[in-house]
């Protein structure tokens, strides 16, 4: 492994620390857009009229498609993608690997005589039969159960991957129960859309249908890849096992919003014209704030549509990556003392009539529809925060939360101090019928004045996981390799379940006499009682805000197997089972899944860590020490015992040291091992994962502060291990 490690750095030119792949954006970007898309500017072109309506209300309604109209879309699909070299197809789907799935097939059809064409119709267009049995199912499927299905998702456009024909799709098993991230998303986004539009028919019934909306922030670190294949631990675990920070790391803050370095901007320019090609309407670019650390924003966009573009992003990133030379990370904390990377998902509803729901109005009236969506929102993450924080955990992004502008496992809601202050005010609002004096109050100083007072709302809470930024929710804590389906689909489905319950109880006081208006404030009065211990102002890194959490209620759920314990508790699986997402088996599976994901990467790490420590650090300490040992003899034959203490003091005092850390490294590694295998043998997912927290993480510490007090000591044994980081670093 060390012989490949040097092997791969000979490959670096440092010279010129690599050639400018230079790329020139042929035309406007705007040109580019969705020109390897099915899209509807596509399809106007290559369906009938029937079909292309058809497709239509698939979309917007959420209609079925026909058997004789999927025929006509497949025939079309297929002739727009020939024209373009397109030779294949498949169901592009999502399981729960957490990353993309595909199996190609080709249009070419052998007939009679010895000759052949290329066909495509709408039963494969519709369905595919993927081999089930090898993906994550939780206990779903066995393994000589292979059946499985993918099925056509018409609401998200077909696009092109060089030569294939990718057709966005759902995956589920051969007994229906849901086996990826865009099943349950669907499902999700049909109950919001369903709550929503029934509850604004208290402020406009020309509105038939409300969209939630998505606009995902990427970060991502950039690696030279001969640096990359230089470290076993980055290959293997996507993050540094060991090695001590560099001497410039971010401390400066001179990386955030710098001149972006040309090698990377190159790789930026390809990535915008495939993004472009794509539909993906990426508009923002810039340096992060740790070295080496990067962001790619788009527009927003419909959130099934929103999901399915970043985690095609995130493949063809990596692919551009690849051509510029780069190695791609979206590990949540690739390096210890830097910033880690998230993916930051802005979260609001629209409606068909043009208006976001999270947005101030002109008027009163407007005012008090936003304060509906937005109190009700704050309602939904107050009454189910342990969910939406299971929906975040992973091994990764639990080394990120907490620190480094990345928000505490703490979930809590920011709203902005002069917001926070309207809500104090509804909360004085008289129970019951409203007299003519307050209702004017009301509508004049307090709703009235929301949009003066977003004027000045526009400071962001960076420790916030749940914060209101002037139109929309961000959600700060999904993790940067995260797919933004869970978290998407949990949030969707507490803001359905929430606005039933408003749309219920306004509904309830109404028939006892109550005017529509009064109705509303008497509701969003209790709820704002109801859940002011989870809106939070201050400082969420703090001690203070640690100890005032526990008061108000709130849980403090740091590691993925405390967060997951809480998803399988009661409220959540009624929660799931009343909307329609899941049933109780599902959950049990994908917890499950995501319990053993878990174990699965402490456990790889473990190994890694344990490899690198005794067959690369060890030795490497012992031929130092060898050599130390030999000057110290040198220098007592030297000068004799009298002056030789005096002379190999420090020598002798680095030989000491070196024994001490191998002799920690190799008690901690024994120890490591011990306890890897005593937590493999617990059966129950649940107490698998948290002996690996308890148990098998801690132990890493003392075999890295051991490994890197022997790395400074032995630079030139292992130079590609410890001067990684500062070669990294540099531009």
């Amino acid at each position: 492994m060390s012989t490949l490690r040097f092997k791969a750095l000979e490959t670096l030119p440092f010279k010129d620390f690599r050639r400018d792949n230079s790329i020139e954006v042929p035309v406007k970007l705007s040109e580019l857009f969705c020109q390897n898309v099915f899209s509807e500017e596509t399809m106007r072109e290559y369906l009938t009229k029937e079909a292309f309506q058809s497709i239509m209300d698939a979309v917007k309604k959420g209609s079925k498609i026909q058997r004789h109209i999927a025929d006509q879309v497949a025939v079309a699909m297929k002739d727009w993608a020939m024209s373009k070299g397109v030779t294949h197809y498949t169901h592009w789907f999502q399981p729960l690997t957490g990353s993309t799935a595909e199996k190609h097939d080709s249009f070419f059809t052998p007939i009679e005589g010895g000759r052949a064409i290329e066909r495509f119709s709408g039963n494969l267009l519709i369905q595919q039969e993927p081999d089930a049995s090898s993906f994550p199912n939780g206990g779903i499927r066995n393994t000589f159960e292979a059946r499985g299905y993918t099925a056509w998702d018409p609401t998200s456009p077909a696009f092109i991957m060089g030569t294939t024909l990718c057709i966005p799709s759902i995956f589920i098993s051969y007994t229906g129960e849901t086996l990826d991230y865009k099943a349950p998303l669907l499902r999700a986004l049909n109950a919001v859309d369903e709550a929503a539009t029934n509850v604004m028919q208290y402020f406009d019934k020309n509105v038939t249908k409300v969209t939630p909306t998505l606009g995902w922030e990427q970060e991502y670190f950039l690696v030279d890849s001969a640096l990359y294949q230089s470290r076993p631990d980055l290959v293997l675990t996507g993050k540094t096992l060991l090695g001590h920070s560099p001497a410039k790391g971010q401390q400066l803050d001179d990386h955030y919003f710098g001149s972006i370095p040309t090698r990377v901007m190159n790789f930026m320019k390809e990535l915008e014209i495939e993004c472009m090609k794509l539909g993906i309407p990426v508009t923002t670019r810039h340096n992060e704030v740790a070295p080496n650390q990067f962001e790619l924003a788009p527009m927003f966009e419909e959130v099934n549509v929103a999901v399915d573009h970043n985690s095609l992003l995130m493949d063809v990133m990596a692919r551009i990556a690849h051509r510029h030379h780069f190695h791609i990370l979206f590990h949540e904390k690739p390096f210890a003392g830097v910033n880690g990377s998230g993916k930051h998902n802005n979260w609001s509803l629209a409606t068909d009539t043009g208006e976001n729901l999270l947005s101030p109005g002109k008027n009163p009236k407007k005012n008090l529809q936003f304060l509906t969506f937005f109190v009700n929102t704050i309602k939904a993450v107050h009454e189910y925060a342990d969910l939406l924080r299971a929906s975040i955990a992973s091994a990764s992004n639990d080394h990120r939360l907490g620190a480094n502008e990345a928000p505490p496992a703490i979930i809590s809601v920011f709203i902005g101090s002069q917001l926070f202050r309207v809500l104090e005010e509804l909360e004085k609002v008289t129970e019951g019928k409203l007299s003519p004096d307050e209702k004017t109050d009301l509508k004049l100083n307090v709703v009235g004045k929301i949009p003066e007072i977003l004027l000045d709302n526009t400071d962001r809470n960076r420790t916030s996981p749940f914060a209101f930024t002037g139109n929309k929710f961000e959600i700060r804590a999904v993790g940067s390799s995260a797919n933004c389906a869970e978290s998407m689909t949990v949030m969707n489905t507490i803001a359905a379940k929430q606005l039933n319950d408003f749309k219920k109880e306004v509904d309830a006081l109404i028939e006892t006499g109550l005017k529509k208006d009064e109705a509303i404030f008497n509701v969003l009065r209790e709820y704002i009682k109801q859940c002011k211990n989870i809106m939070f102002e201050g400082d969420g890194y703090s001690d203070d805000w640690a100890k005032e959490a526990e008061k108000r209620g709130l849980n403090n759920l740091k590691t993925t197997p405390e967060a997951l314990k809480q998803e399988m508790d009661e409220k959540f699986l009624a929660l799931y089972e009343e909307m329609g997402i899941f049933t109780h088996r599902e959950v049990e599976a994908r917890n499950e899944i995501k319990l053993e994901k878990y174990s699965t990467v402490i456990d790889i790490e473990a190994r890694v860590l344990s490899d690198i420590a005794r067959n690369h650090i060890i030795p490497s300490a012992l031929n130092y020490q060898n050599r130390l040992i030999e000057n110290v003899k040198g220098l007592k034959e030297i000068f004799g015992d009298k002056e030789f203490k005096s002379l190999a003091k420090e020598q002798m005092s680095l030989i000491t040291s070196i024994s001490e850390n191998v002799s920690k490294i190799k008690v901690g590694v024994e120890d490591l091992i011990k306890a890897r295998e005593a937590a493999k043998a617990v059966t129950e997912s649940q107490k698998q994962a948290e002996e690996y927290c308890n148990k098998v993480k801690p132990l890493f510490d003392t075999i890295r502060d051991a490994s890197d007090d022997l790395e400074m000591m032995v630079d030139d044994e292992l130079w590609p291990m410890t001067k990684y980081r500062e070669m990294l670093f540099t531009k």
